[in-house]
């Protein structure tokens, strides 16, 4: 069913400067490159991540894309600002038209081009580049309240808005990917061979008491702690790992059972990536890394396809590997978070 878009798309929801930070906290005082604690704690503290989402929801609210409005706004004569002024009057903000498709389309991923983001707010892109996990977060809560605010009734149909960044401008070989790449923002190309089924993956996990009855949750499940492998060689199960120490009613140690109906789940799909035969070098085998895809990823690129797969490089600890070498050795994957086909990258 498509969604009904009349009445709630005025311009002066977007033009309006007393509604532009409208339900968030408005802490633009905070220096954001002055830290001295490691990046991803700097990211957890409540100043900085209201910081982000303070400058995150200015872009999506006033980025236009052209040459004319790349330079600051601080940097221009009183000419120059009546110019510009006169061609933000004609030129609609970017990103307030691709909120409106995908809201018409009942979509749920906000597409934001990695270059715009570098030309309006740098720290916020390298920071993805370096912190990608912390940084998606923050910024699909504020795209998620910035949707919200703009279409309140769109939280019937998507309760999450996902951002996907393109446009990365650096493509890493499969083969070249190392330690030094583990956790960060990469971009990689290839072919992809298989697919496995989509399957529910647990998101949010709430449970029973066995005792009392008592229900406890929502506790998130992680996508690293919900593939990593016990002695068995099998996925360690994920909602066992993460059962509350003990229940808030009845202060028993248990035992819990998974609440499966108030659980959450995402949907859930494997791929594989293979080096396209022009990139590998002569005599060598091609190269294939595991891909994660979900949510709205699932089913987009199907095997025999040539794809530009943007995401976290990740790892996890490998029991079989483990016992075969006599030390500890981790499996490495990419988590997606956008894709792009050859065909649509070259259209």
């Amino acid at each position: 069913m498509r969604r009904e878009m009349d009445g709630e798309d005025e311009e002066d929801d977007y033009q309006d400067d007393n509604l532009e930070t409208a339900n968030f906290d408005d802490d633009d005082s905070v220096n954001l490159e002055a830290f001295d604690v490691p990046l991803r704690e700097w990211i957890a503290q409540t100043r900085t991540r209201n910081a982000i989402q303070l400058k995150f929801h200015k872009f999506l609210h006033r980025f236009r894309e052209g040459d004319e409005f790349i330079v600051d706004e601080s940097e221009l004569d009183e000419a120059g600002l009546k110019r510009r002024r006169r061609l933000e009057a004609i030129t609609p903000p970017t990103y307030k038209e691709r909120i409106r498709h995908m809201c018409s389309s009942n979509g749920a991923a906000l597409e934001v081009s990695y270059v715009h983001l570098m030309q309006k707010f740098p720290v916020l892109a390298l920071w993805i580049d370096e912190a990608p996990r912390d940084m998606f977060d923050v910024l699909n809560e504020t795209a998620t309240r910035h949707v919200l605010r703009l279409f309140p009734s769109y939280g019937a149909i998507r309760s999450l808005i996902y951002v996907r960044v393109a446009d990365v401008p650096i493509v890493d070989s499969l083969r070249d990917l190392r330690r030094c790449n583990l956790d960060g923002l990469v971009k990689v190309a290839g072919v992809v061979t298989r697919r496995s089924a989509i399957t529910p993956k647990l998101h949010m996990a709430y449970y029973d008491c066995v005792k009392c009855k008592c229900t406890s949750g929502p506790i998130r499940i992680d996508d690293t702690t919900s593939r990593s492998s016990g002695p068995d060689g099998n996925q360690r199960d994920a909602a066992e790992s993460h059962a509350p120490n003990s229940c808030p009613d009845c202060e028993s140690e248990g035992p819990f059972r998974l609440n499966s109906s108030r659980s959450t789940y995402r949907n859930y799909q494997v791929a594989n990536l293979q080096e396209r035969p022009g990139s590998v070098p002569p005599g060598r085998v091609p190269r294939s890394k595991q891909v994660i895809f979900q949510d709205d990823l699932v089913d987009i690129a199907r095997p025999g396809e040539e794809v530009e797969i943007t995401g976290v490089f990740c790892s996890d600890y490998d029991y079989q590997l483990t016992s075969r070498s006599g030390f500890p050795v981790f499996s490495t994957y990419v988590s997606a978070n956008h894709v792009r086909k050859k065909e649509d990258a070259s259209s």
